[in-house]
């Protein structure tokens, strides 16, 4: 049986902040921009206890709290703080499947330390974690990663929970469907209209049923309410695609600005094709008017997209299919996907192939 750990850092960014700055310790603060579009990225603990909550406006977070302070995010720190936590991971198993900056699963099934509990592994790195960066993480210990992900909330900030092999059916028959991988807001929504809460009550569902209403998921929700995740550990991800969008401080509506503006996110894709050096055929153009409406527009090509001369009519031709005359808009986005694969290059080319295709004499004229 595995023995998977998932870690995840307790307020990372805002951790950092205050770490770095004596004078935010022991306060609200909430790190994201501070502006009309603003968006709280992550929120220290003091913040949380006001309701102040990651993805919220910025707006609606002062609200609940008039004593907030907005700190701007600093990336560059963020990254090297991960790059000394990544590398504890990797002093116990290169098995390391990183989710985000703050947030990786572990398989320490066969460890380098030789360590039998994977409990004691958890422990040993939050400890090397904060010797080092003097941040806390919560940890999550379980036999796969729906189990150890749903554990390493369950104690946080600086905390540990395992799930056993022999508790793992009670253990999921209490939780709500909600906490479960792949359940969100509408699939919740659909399963309580069934008579569904609850881990035990999922449970009672036929696979056959869950199929029915939920298509090839419903195979996945019948699984986990029963402990079952097969998933491996990834520790490379195949880059699907890249891309870059701007949220504007205020909405566009005028065509000159919307074009300049698709323009300068042109030649930010470009930059990112070529610092990522990948090759994709796929256009994609994604427009928002506000919070909860957006739209999407795509074009395939036979050619690699990757300059500006293959992007920007390709994006105006997007543009031009929306009605983006209509109404302003908040954000927009481009994006180059539908990785080239050399094999597949290979089999379109042409092949010669002597004494398999039964020509006729006038074949040759009808050209």
């Amino acid at each position: 049986m595995r023995k998977i750990i998932h870690i995840d850092m307790d307020a990372f960014f805002a951790s950092v902040e205050q770490r770095d700055n004596p004078e935010l310790r022991g306060k609200p603060i909430a790190v994201g921009f501070d502006g009309p579009r603003g968006v709280v990225s992550t929120a220290s603990y003091e913040a949380r206890v006001h309701g102040v909550r990651s993805a919220m406006s910025m707006a609606q977070a002062k609200r609940r709290c008039s004593q907030l302070i907005v700190v701007p995010c600093h990336f560059d720190r963020y990254k090297d703080v991960s790059q000394q936590i990544h590398a504890v991971f990797h002093e116990y198993t290169d098995l390391v499947e990183s989710i985000s900056l703050d947030e990786a699963f572990l398989d320490v099934t066969d460890n380098k330390k030789g360590i039998d509990l994977a409990v004691e592994i958890a422990k040993q790195i939050k400890r090397k974690i904060f010797e080092r960066t003097s941040l806390t993480a919560s940890a999550g210990v379980s036999y796969n990663k729906l189990l150890a992900k749903i554990a390493s909330d369950m104690r946080k900030p600086n905390g540990i929970f395992t799930v056993h092999p022999d508790r793992a059916l009670d253990f999921i028959g209490q939780l709500p469907v909600e906490k479960l991988w792949g359940v969100g807001p509408k699939t919740a929504e659909r399963m309580h209209k069934m008579g569904v809460f609850t881990g035990e009550q999922l449970r009672q569902i036929s696979r056959e049923h869950l199929i029915q209403v939920f298509g090839k998921m419903g195979n996945v929700y019948y699984d986990f309410s029963r402990g079952i995740d097969n998933r491996p550990i990834i520790v490379a991800y195949e880059r699907k695609s890249v891309g870059c969008e701007r949220t504007f401080l205020e909405d566009l509506h005028i065509e000159s600005k919307i074009i300049i503006e698709l323009y300068h996110i042109t030649l930010e894709l470009v930059e990112r094709l070529e610092k990522k050096d990948f090759r994709g055929r796929t256009l994609t153009l994604k427009l928002k008017w506000d919070a909860t409406t957006q739209i999407t527009r795509s074009l395939t090509q036979k050619k690699i997209l990757r300059t500006k001369e293959d992007i920007l009519p390709l994006a105006k031709q997007l543009l031009r299919e929306t009605n983006f005359h209509d109404r302003p808009i908040r954000l927009m986005g481009l994006s180059v996907s539908s990785p080239d694969n050399p094999e597949e290059d290979e089999e379109r080319k042409t092949t010669w192939i002597e004494g398999l295709l039964p020509f006729k004499e006038d074949d040759y004229f009808r050209i």
